[in-house]
């Protein structure tokens, strides 16, 4: 998120969910913990770069847990934290905003 504390709330979920690839991470996380790969399968075209990016970003601002087990290779795996978790409500409504809109096309 940006050095600069945002005053409107709205300003400050967007500055979070700055891009679509976060959102749609935050909605694969919300079923259960992923590693890099099946997150990366889950999104289709993201890039490796901007997964990468966007799983720093959101682990930054306190929304996911990067947890690394000590084997060779590495395993990673990704996870919402409580604060993350808390999303939920948003993504159920933009899912169902999506919904109705669809309806009405």
């Amino acid at each position: 998120m940006s050095e600069q504390p945002q005053s409107c709330p709205v300003e400050i979920t967007l500055a979070l969910l700055s891009s679509k690839w976060k959102i749609l991470i935050i909605r694969e996380l919300l079923t259960g913990t992923k590693r890099f790969s099946d997150i990366k399968r889950a999104l289709g075209d993201v890039t490796q770069k901007m997964l990468t990016q966007s799983l720093r970003g959101l682990e930054e601002d306190g929304l996911i847990i990067r947890k690394v087990y000590p084997v060779v290779p590495p395993h990673v795996e990704y996870s919402l934290s409580e604060l993350g978790q808390s999303l939920n409500p948003v993504i159920e409504s933009m899912r169902a905003y999506g919904q109705y809109y669809r309806s009405q096309s």
